[in-house]
């Protein structure tokens, strides 16, 4: 974990439940998307479970840029920091791309 999020976790602790929901989500997400393209053929249903899940993710992902950006606690520890918080998806994504 960055040194970043290590400051907002400890200040805000409704960002660390916000972020390891976002986490959460994310892993899920990822796990599935790299069993369905193990298997090979996506059936409509493996489809409609990965839009959903990608949904899931999506909606924590905002909740959590949403609150990065009105929380004081939050928005005061990125400009200490020098961060831009509407750009932090890399401390979320591992990059894993599934064909």
């Amino acid at each position: 974990m960055s040194k970043q999020l290590s400051i907002k976790t400890t200040v805000c602790s409704e960002y660390q439940r916000l972020l390891e929901e976002c986490q959460d989500a994310l892993e899920i997400w990822n796990k599935r998307r790299g069993e369905v393209s193990q298997s090979g053929l996506i059936k409509t249903a493996e489809g409609d479970e990965l839009l959903r899940l990608q949904a899931n993710f999506a909606r924590a992902y905002a909740v959590l840029q949403h609150h990065s950006r009105d929380c004081e606690l939050c928005e005061l520890v990125s400009r200490i920091e020098g961060r831009d918080t509407e750009n932090s998806w890399d401390t979320l994504s591992d990059n894993t791309q599934y064909v």
